[in-house]
């Protein structure tokens, strides 16, 4: 007897959460994904900010073919040089500030997350850790400890001690940060909260404070890297450079990585007392850094990160007059849509589904959803999506009234 996907699905995968109408995906090209019976969908989240160079983009799909005609996985712990690996930590630093130039590679955002952490602590000496309340940084343990909701971790207690949480874009808090503080880790813009951009100065006095008070500073740019924001990275918007940064998401080109990048001398610590301070088994993967180098090339080369800037202004002029938008936070081509109160998100969500759209919600924002296409959409692609959006907007509106 024929068991269909949709039956294995139900049968034998464990799933985060119940969605009653998940879709088939067979294929998928560029923006669109497309199911079982050929229909099209706009994809509007690039799986979380990971398809920012679009799906299967020919040249990532040639570099993950010719490295695997190579070598995949090989082993860890340095004992090989891997073209692949070095060509591109050496991309990144010469992309990244002074300061910044010691990559090490994961396999995810929570696992850089996990890396930055330890790191902190290890040349710090301290333990007490800061973040920030709505914050998303990951779900393996140490991230989730750091994580700014206690709806999302209250039945994983306990988990580590010694945390304290600021309110984001709040100067006053930040007289918080004292020499006991091993690190303050913050999203320079606030994903998972709504698309939360702070004030410039608030990031730069909280970089003077620690520095002043010899507390690293990590960025968390999983979602924000690689052009996400209208630059490479969202720290150059405010003129600020963090002390550890980690990378994911959009930074393989689909393939699964990431990366935590701090300076030679304070990586160099995770090499002694003890050695192995840090170490996985696939970070790094030949195959996957082939596919980030492909990716990072393609954004450089096409100037993606430039052009988000103007795509996403696309996206705002068009949607901001709406009558049922609140308002709308937008960085690039990352867009943060508020609904007025009456109106109910989710509902819309599956009437974007129905019509050929996938669009999500945040995890912290439930008035908000979010769009973050493909930085590759085109200004033609971007009208037909608004023209679908209008349209599901208007048919939510004439029914609320």
């Amino acid at each position: 007897m024929h068991i269909s996907n949709r039956q294995l699905f139900l049968d034998h995968l464990a799933l985060p959460s119940e969605v009653k109408d998940a879709i088939e995906i067979v294929s998928s090209e560029g923006i669109y994904l497309y199911d079982t019976d050929g229909k099209a969908y706009i994809d509007l989240v690039s799986g979380v900010s990971v398809s920012n160079v679009g799906h299967r983009h020919p040249k990532v799909v040639a570099a993950i073919k010719t490295q695997v005609d190579q070598y995949m996985h090989l082993m860890v712990y340095g004992k090989f040089v891997q073209s692949p690996q070095v060509q591109l930590a050496k991309k990144l630093a010469d992309q990244l500030a002074s300061g910044l130039d010691s990559v090490y590679f994961v396999n995810s955002g929570s696992e850089a997350i996990e890396g930055a952490l330890k790191l902190a602590k290890r040349v710090t000496g301290r333990s007490q850790l800061l973040a920030c309340h709505n914050a998303y940084h990951g779900s393996t343990h140490g991230a989730l400890s750091m994580l700014g909701n206690e709806d999302m971790k209250f039945a994983y207690r306990p988990l580590l001690p010694d945390i304290q949480f600021l309110e984001f874009n709040k100067h006053s808090q930040l007289e918080r940060i004292d020499e006991n503080v091993a690190c303050v880790l913050i999203e320079p813009i606030q994903a998972e909260a709504g698309i939360i951009i702070p004030d410039k100065s608030y990031l730069q006095a909280l970089r003077e404070k620690c520095t002043e008070t010899g507390t690293l500073l990590i960025f968390d740019e999983v979602q924000m890297g690689f052009g996400r924001s209208g630059k490479l990275f969202a720290y150059e918007h405010f003129d600020v450079v963090p002390d550890i940064l980690c990378l994911a998401k959009g930074m393989g080109g689909g393939m699964p990585i990431g990366a935590f990048v701090s300076s030679k001398e304070m990586m160099q610590t995770l090499t002694h007392h003890p050695a192995l301070g840090h170490i996985t088994t696939f970070g790094g993967h030949p195959v996957s850094c082939a596919a980030a180098l492909a990716s990072l090339e393609l954004i450089l080369e096409d100037k993606l990160h430039i052009k988000a800037h103007s795509k996403g202004h696309e996206f705002n002029n068009r949607l901001s007059k709406h009558t049922s938008v609140k308002q709308i936070r937008q960085k690039g081509l990352m867009l943060g849509v508020e609904l007025l109160e009456k109106y109910n998100v989710s509902r819309l969500l599956k009437d974007f589904q129905q019509s050929g759209l996938i669009v999500d919600q945040f995890l912290f924002n439930n008035n908000s959803f979010r769009i973050a296409p493909p930085l590759t959409i085109s200004s033609t692609e971007i009208s037909k999506s608004c023209d679908i959006i209008v349209k599901c907007l208007d048919q939510l509106s004439h029914e609320t009234v």
